[in-house]
């Protein structure tokens, strides 16, 4: 019955915007009354419409929170309004009530308008899957497709799992995952992810991730996990506020008590809510959290945005974060012999071979069109040192320089340059047959292309130390610091040995982030002040453990992400000096006897507006950044 009852009265309930509307054009009538026949019974019974249809709504939620001891600004309005009615300023309730509520309208659109961002994400998820099964394509929910469903997807079309192509190449638009502006061509044998789209091509995917496992499930719910997770300032503000609007009630009972003067005693109670205040570091929050989003950038929460920008000192892993992760021929030497005939018998020879450097020799000989497809014979691999094999009854050597000399090969005239390659950091391998030198192939990791960029950013934005922690080679680490124009770099260290290396980076410089691929970097992560991983997208180890995730290989938005957390942080205290000042104001207006009621909820409000249309202006941060980059 109480629920039927409810339904009942719920149909002639007013929404927000048919309250303000409503109650707005009572208060219009009651002002016009008011000026032309003065306080008569029908100006008295507009005004009492108006402070009932726009304060009902006030009081309940007054009383909402009080059952939850929570004395907030609905209960301090629903005093100052009754206190009015009581001694007969009907005309300064109704105002009151219907400048709250407008406010509070205006409110709640703004704020959707901050959580754009947000809901544009939202918006980006894939409404349709078209699988093949039984050899006919249906269209199915995204929900209702499988792990191991083949997949189609036409151009235009969203992706709506993750999956890896087995058919077909296409250019995807991946910016609603990865922040990348551009598309990326993808074909055969590479992931793609739910949520992207596809802008030319045709492709037939094998589904590994359904649903909510999908990354852009995740990326969702990470998003609006971490607008929960408050930030230092705004717990601080939230307790402040418990505490100091049951304390303006009370110093309002005194002063009403001391003076007499219940007017004044009222109208301290409106100016004195701390809606300004409150808000002022959620919404920033929201609006930084949104904005990193929607620029590939995960933020795990309001109080991991504050902290990245008080960061100080940043250690990055070598392989997959400063590098690419997959090493590649940089340079092939030949002596007596074409430099692609080179290439080719040596990638023929390393086909069966599993090794990283033999995977790298093979990609540069496709990529040279070379035909690799004859097998070699009598192949053996011998463990830390290389392999041997036969080709046109000839016997070939590839490797290091002890299986170079256990076989008679004769690397006298060329070790100078073997050694020059290792000395710049290169991975060197000897080519040898018939006792003699054919060529040297220098393999390395190639440093990602925006590093440098990262690094001297860095520099210029105040970080004090940028340091390399690796487990790789003096030779090699010291190539890449170099290069990249890093501050220190420690090499041959094991995932103990980087853990008690940030430990001392703590100490020497104060907070220090890591940052790392995710997937060998878990101790250290966790380790730092903030773990922030690199080319987050599909992987789980990176999402889990990573307070920040840079989505794409990017790692140039690193600086980007520093800079809009302390952008955000700027934001926050600029609203609550604001508050601040204008609740000094009135206080001051209100001693002078030139702030009223009415004139008190207006000006809060308006404060309210303002902190959040501040606020909203991060939306727009990296627009205003990459237009100055433009410019210069």
């Amino acid at each position: 019955m109480k629920n039927k009852l409810r339904a009942f009265f719920a149909k002639f309930w007013l929404t927000k915007g048919q309250t303000v509307f409503v109650s707005g054009i009572f208060v219009l009538i009651s002002f016009i009354l008011l000026k032309t026949i003065g306080y008569l019974v029908a100006t008295i019974v507009f005004m009492m419409l108006t402070s009932a249809i726009a304060g009902i709504p006030i009081f309940k939620n007054a009383i909402i929170a009080i059952r939850y001891k929570i004395v907030g600004i609905d209960a301090l309005v629903t005093i100052a309004v009754i206190g009015a009615i009581i001694i007969g300023e009907y005309w300064e309730a109704a105002a009151v009530t219907f400048l709250f509520m407008l406010g509070d309208y205006l409110e709640s659109r703004t704020i959707e308008k901050t959580r754009s961002s947000i809901r544009s994400l939202i918006n980006l998820a894939p409404d349709k899957t078209r699988v093949k099964r039984d050899g006919v394509e249906i269209e199915i929910a995204p929900e209702d497709a499988a792990v191991g469903d083949h997949v189609i997807v036409k151009p235009g079309e969203k992706i709506s799992v993750d999956g890896v192509i087995i058919e077909g190449a296409a250019y995807i638009n991946q910016s609603a995952i990865t922040g990348e502006s551009i598309p990326v061509g993808k074909g055969i044998g590479q992931k793609v992810f739910s949520g992207t789209i596809i802008e030319s091509g045709y492709l037939i995917i094998e589904a590994e991730k359904i649903g909510e496992d999908t990354t852009f499930s995740r990326i969702l719910q990470m998003v609006e996990e971490a607008q929960d997770k408050k930030a230092k300032t705004q717990k601080f503000l939230e307790k402040f506020s418990r505490f100091y609007t049951p304390s303006i009630i009370l110093i309002t009972i005194i002063i009403y008590i001391i003076v007499r003067d219940i007017r004044l005693a009222l109208t301290l109670l409106v100016i004195s809510c701390p809606g300004a205040l409150v808000i002022s570091a959620p919404i920033s929050i929201v609006a930084g959290i949104g904005n990193g989003a929607k620029n590939g950038v995960l933020f795990k929460g309001g109080d991991i945005m504050e902290r990245l920008g008080a960061v100080r000192v940043i250690a990055f892993d070598k392989t997959g974060t400063l590098t690419e992760g997959q090493p590649k021929v940089t340079k092939i030497q030949a002596f007596g012999i074409d430099e692609n005939e080179l290439l080719k018998i040596t990638a023929v020879g390393e086909a069966y071979s599993e090794h990283p450097l033999a995977k790298a020799i093979i990609n540069k000989a496709n990529e040279m069109n070379l035909d690799i497809s004859q097998k070699p014979e009598n192949t053996q691999t011998i463990t830390g040192h290389g392999l041997t094999f036969d080709l046109n009854s000839v016997s070939y050597f590839v490797g290091n320089t002890t299986l170079m000399k256990e076989n008679g090969i004769d690397i006298s005239d060329t070790e100078p340059l073997f050694t020059a390659q290792q000395e710049q950091g290169q991975t060197a391998i000897w080519v040898g047959a018939n006792g003699k030198v054919l060529g040297i192939i220098s393999i390395a990791d190639t440093i990602r292309k925006d590093a440098k960029t990262l690094i001297a950013n860095l520099r210029k934005i105040g970080i004090r130390k940028s340091i390399m922690l690796t487990g790789d080679n003096a030779k090699v680490a010291k190539a890449i610091a170099s290069e990249t124009g890093l501050d220190e770099y420690h090499s041959q260290l094991l995932p103990q040995e980087k853990v008690e290396k940030l430990s001392a980076l703590q100490k020497k410089y104060g907070k220090a982030a890591m940052v790392g691929d995710g997937v060998n970097d878990a101790p250290a992560l966790a380790t730092a002040d903030l773990g922030i991983a690199v080319g987050g997208v599909g992987s789980d180890i990176a999402m889990e453990t990573a307070d920040v995730i840079l989505m794409s290989a990017e790692i140039g938005k690193l600086s980007y992400a520093i800079r809009l957390s302390r952008a955000t942080s700027r934001n926050i205290k600029q609203n609550i000096v604001f508050a601040l000042a204008v609740t000094a104001a009135l206080l001051i207006g209100v001693i002078w006897g030139k702030v009223f009621l009415s004139v008190g909820m207006l000006v809060h409000e308006a404060s309210v507006l303002l902190v959040i249309i501040n606020a909203a202006r991060l939306l727009y941060y990296g627009k205003r950044v990459k237009k100055k980059k433009k410019i210069a």
